[in-house]
């Protein structure tokens, strides 16, 4: 690390060009490919992906989502003359539309149960031939936009489905939010310009190098459309951080007077080595989501982890390259005036978090009580949560999506906005009746709204049967429990019971339960991936700081950290507690993969904190042998930065909610408020008062395991050999400080 240091900052021209270069590069190679994002994925072994697969193999024509386009009038009905003329014209430019394959009207032979019982809402199904993960941004707003354009003359009309989901996504915006916010806190924590520009600039350059990256990437391994922007905010975030923990580190050199290249090799000899421990913990992390088997989530950590790499590169070789260049100029004024007059700080302490750590170190039993109490509390919802997936009544109000589903759910009921869909190969008259009778035995359940009239399609393939399919509207909307419940019922007894002895498999398909299947999935995964994760980064912990306590301590934190940010999420989003504050108006279940992914993100984000804590504490402790000492001096040494580096992340996050999508706003909630719980209440109280209690044990290791891990040291070259006493320190201090010619100010 100090030779990486020492080079950057002599080379710092060819780093820094080095750095432009491969940015430049990298954005031309990536305009002239483009990216390959997609949000496809796939539940082999599920009946929703055996349904879809029948259907691309025997009717293809009818394999893609189906979106439904909603017509409303303000008076009379939608069967007047006038409206079905200016409706009929609008399904035939909707027809003429590319991938759309049929579009089912209300005014049809079998349309009759399309328009609701006041005769003032009806809807026309329209089928793609593929999903609406491989229609791009451009065609779905066309889609939308076609429908949309013949609203007027008190005419209302809206689309719902995955396709109008796509094309009203228009992103958080979040990123230059981000980018203000974390400036403002890192200026006020160093009172200088230049100081609050050069973490910027590192993750500037870093995330603006990943998202080429993570372009050309895609074509290679698949990845959600929102990997973009969740890698790029998480990246900010970290690379901020990052910046921000080795600049501290410089400038505290700087101060006790250290020429500016000691001060350089100093900082990333020991904060850059928590950075890059830190930086592996959230890649693994990240790349933990692999284990779940499912590519949509795998390449969503291969993008975090992309950009999470490349903001640590940033940190270790672009941050000291411009350190060499700005030298004294990122202290404030006063502070370059004192060194002129020789005026050194033997100490990088802060005053209030010694006084704070002093508090601590009388009563630690006390307060880790008290805040683990605390910690507990706010988790406790988190045990009522429930998985599954949201619907479009979650969405803003003023997407066509959330209008579609209000009228449909006026109309008809809110089932009507997700079906279950029944399909079954069938051939001969036989199997067709057969399937008629399956599928009036599941509309005659309680539960059960309405069903449309069975269709039967033909395949174009020899040798192959036909299909049949059935549309069945529960009473619940696609997100209650009462949906679910029918569903399971649905494929476990009801349909069994009536295909005993006829020779047909009816599967239950459609949107509804692909995002139940997929919530299954997840959740019989979910404990491999949680203990994959838990176990890396515990063996990673224990080689790094030589024990077996410290690493069990951050493990339980972390997810200690974990659960309460999912406790203030159920609380929030699923049980309305506070809702109103952040303008949700309507609360439903968890998505599956939120937790999946929040607890990657937060599992590494965490172990950021204790990284950076821990190391200090583990760089006293070599100094002194003193173990509550060390503790103390360590919190009082990293209070202030850690609290400004999570106050830079609450504030990036909390951008999320200005979206006003309720996924992106789940998001935000749930991340700044483990932040700031983890920074305030674990790092700040938990963590050192559980130290505290274990003593000498917290550097205890095992010979056995001391002979077979490797030695990774992250307590830096100078305490590692042995630094003087903090008294015979600040005595060598006192000398005048050497300057390189390249530090001055």
């Amino acid at each position: 690390m100090r030779a990486v240091a020492r080079w950057c900052y002599v080379h710092r021209r060819t780093t820094l060009a080095a750095w432009v270069a491969a940015l430049i590069a990298l954005t031309v190679i990536h305009s002239s490919v483009g990216s390959a994002y997609n949000d496809n994925f796939r539940l082999p072994g599920t009946q929703s992906f055996d349904a879809l697969r029948l259907l691309e193999r025997n009717a293809p024509r009818a394999s893609g989502d189906t979106e439904q386009v909603v017509i409303a009038v303000k008076h009379g009905t939608v069967g007047a003359a006038a409206v079905r003329a200016r409706v009929g014209r609008m399904l035939a430019a909707l027809e003429a539309l590319p991938h759309v394959t049929a579009v089912a009207s209300p005014y049809g032979p079998h349309g009759a149960s399309q328009i609701s019982p006041s005769g003032r809402v009806a809807f026309a199904n329209v089928t793609l031939d593929v999903q609406s993960s491989a229609v791009k941004v451009p065609a779905a707003k066309r889609f939308v936009n076609t429908a949309r354009s013949w609203s007027g003359h008190g005419l209302q009309v809206e689309v719902g489905g995955q396709l109008a989901e796509a094309a009203s996504q228009s992103g958080p915006g979040a990123l230059p939010i981000g980018f203000l916010v974390a400036g403002l806190v890192l200026f006020l924590v160093f009172g200088s310009l230049l100081a609050m520009a050069m973490p910027l600039l590192s993750a500037a350059l870093a995330l603006g190098t990943a998202v080429a990256v993570m372009g050309l990437a895609s074509h290679v391994i698949s990845m959600p459309t929102f990997s973009s922007e969740l890698s790029l905010l998480i990246g900010l975030g970290v690379g901020v951080d990052y910046a921000l923990f080795i600049l501290t580190r410089y400038r505290q050199g700087l101060l006790r007077g250290l020429g500016g290249e000691q001060a350089v090799i100093e900082a990333v000899d020991t904060s850059g080595r928590a950075v890059l421990f830190a930086g592996m913990i959230v890649c693994i992390a990240m790349l933990g989501l692999s284990v779940l088997g499912l590519s949509v989530l795998t390449g969503a950590g291969v993008a975090a982890s992309i950009a999470v790499a490349f903001t640590v590169a940033a940190a270790l070789t672009l941050l000291p390259a411009m350190l060499g260049f700005f030298g004294l100029r990122v202290l404030r004024r006063r502070e370059r005036g004192a060194l002129r007059r020789n005026e050194l700080r033997t100490s990088d302490e802060s005053p209030a978090w010694a006084r704070w750590a002093g508090i601590l170190r009388r009563r630690p039993a006390l307060f880790a009580a008290l805040a683990g109490g605390a910690m507990i509390l706010i988790a406790l919802p988190f045990f009522s949560m429930r998985l599954g997936s949201v619907d479009a009544g979650t969405d803003p109000s003023g997407w066509t999506t959330r209008k579609a589903y209000d009228l449909l759910a006026t109309g008809f009921g809110r089932g009507y906005n997700g079906p279950l869909q029944l399909v079954a190969p069938v051939s001969g008259p036989r199997q067709k009746a057969q399937f008629v009778s399956i599928e009036r035995a599941v509309a005659s359940m309680p539960g059960v709204a309405g069903a449309a009239p069975p269709r039967f399609m033909t395949s174009r393939t020899p040798g192959r049967p036909g299909v049949a399919l059935a549309d069945v509207y529960p009473t619940g909307s696609p997100q209650d429990a009462s949906t679910a419940k029918l569903l399971h019922s649905v494929r476990d007894r009801v349909i069994p019971a009536a295909e005993r002895g006829t020779g047909l498999r009816v599967l239950v398909g459609g949107q509804t339960a692909i995002f139940d299947d997929f919530s299954t999935v997840i959740a019989g995964k979910l404990p491999l991936f949680l203990g994959l994760v838990v176990a890396l980064s515990f063996l990673l912990l224990m080689a790094v700081f030589r024990s077996l306590l410290i690493p069990l301590i951050a493990s339980a934190m972390n997810i200690l950290s974990a659960a309460a940010a999912f406790g203030v999420v159920t609380a929030v989003f699923q049980d309305g507690i506070g809702s109103s504050l952040v303008a949700i108006d309507k609360t439903g279940p968890i998505d599956a993969f939120v937790p999946v992914i929040m607890f990657a993100v937060l599992f590494g984000l965490s172990m950021d904190y204790e990284v950076f804590l821990v190391t200090r504490i583990y760089e006293e402790w070599h100094r002194r042998r003193d173990n509550a000492a060390a503790i103390a001096h360590g919190l009082a040494a990293t209070g202030r930065t850690i609290t400004a580096a999570a106050a830079i992340m609450v504030l990036v996050f909390g951008a999320f909610v200005l979206g006003g999508q309720w996924l992106i706003e789940l998001f935000g909630i749930g991340l700044a408020s483990a932040v700031l719980l983890d920074a305030l209440i674990v790092r700040s109280v938990l963590v050192p008062a559980l130290m505290l209690m274990a003593g000498e044990a917290n550097w205890k290791l095992p010979s056995v395991l001391a002979r077979r891990l490797p030695h990774l040291r992250v307590e830096g070259a100078g305490a590692a050999n042995g630094s003087p006493s903090p008294a015979r320190a600040g005595a060598a201090l006192m000398s005048p400080p050497s300057w390189s010619s390249s530090g001055a100010a």
